[in-house]
């Protein structure tokens, strides 16, 4: 009786469909290496930069041009200007104060609260819709009587920004703490862990993903309630909000423009912090870039 080795060398096919399927296997790999990541970013922002400046010169009659001022003008009139990039400094420096420090207390209220929840299916039920409806209610309604409370300074500006940044902290960290594998939870049942063993050593390692996820997305929304509660609360000493709101009573369009750039470019910066953060936290053995 005879046997017949298996063949060493490359299996091949004449099947067409698992031919198909091995060469689409190799096409993202090969698609990818074409162009090197940010090069996709930057042809946005050549196309975005082309459409503003034939919206400033061809859309937008010249008389008006102060509502969509040419790109460079932006840097010759307000970057470049020592006096209204002084100005702009000093605003942001404010306003970065009011945003990072809303964002830490709602960093430790939206933990906490979460973890209450995770604790109990019936905490979950009592607190979690008042979480949902704390983040339904428009701001912009609530900022007048936030005045009014606590006056137009510091502390009101801070509570605006924990009243827009909690609620992202709020339901990732729930979803991460109850989005632990079944299998490792009744691992821990059988060894008859506590519960603050199951919640140190499980599920707030495993939750640390969607935990940061979520301090990302509160970082912006923090700076968007710092402007948002400067812009309305003209007591105190002014950040970006209030200098926005000059340049627009001013018709000052380069200025007003420069302002909202630095507000965007200081909260990508925080968000891009809270990712790197998640990466040093978790990126040994998480995937943070999915």
């Amino acid at each position: 009786m005879t046997t017949t080795a298996p063949p060493t060398g490359p299996v091949t096919t004449s099947n067409p469909k698992i031919r198909t399927i091995s060469r689409a296997s190799e096409m993202p790999a090969r698609r990818g290496a074409r162009f090197p990541s940010w090069v996709p970013p930057v042809l946005v922002f050549v196309v975005i930069i082309a459409l503003w400046y034939f919206v400033s010169y061809v859309v937008i009659d010249p008389k008006q041009s102060f509502l969509v001022p040419p790109p460079h003008t932006i840097f010759t009139d307000a970057f470049f200007d020592p006096k209204t990039l002084g100005d702009i400094m000093e605003a942001l420096a404010r306003s970065a104060g009011v945003a990072l420090t809303g964002l830490a207390i709602a960093i430790v209220i939206g933990f906490v609260w979460a973890v209450a929840m995770s604790q109990a299916r019936w905490i979950e039920r009592s607190l979690f819709p008042y979480a949902v409806i704390l983040q339904c209610i428009p701001i912009l309604a609530l900022v007048p009587l936030i005045g009014f409370w606590f006056g137009f300074d510091f502390p009101a500006r801070v509570i605006v920004c924990i009243l827009i940044a909690l609620f992202p902290i709020v339901s990732n960290t729930l979803f991460g703490l109850q989005s632990v594998d079944k299998g490792q939870r009744e691992l821990f049942q059988l060894q008859k862990a506590n519960r603050w063993t199951v919640l140190t050593k499980l599920e707030f390692p495993a939750a640390l993903p969607a935990i940061f996820a979520g301090m990302r997305i509160s970082a912006g929304l923090a700076v968007v309630g710092a402007i948002v509660g400067d812009f309305f609360f003209r007591r105190g000493e002014p950040g970006l909000g209030a200098l926005i709101s000059n340049y627009q009573s001013r018709v000052q369009g380069p200025e007003l423009f420069a302002a909202i750039i630095t507000a965007a470019l200081f909260g990508v910066v925080v968000f891009l912090v809270f990712g790197w953060l998640g990466k040093l936290a978790v990126g040994k053995w998480y995937d943070y870039s999915k």
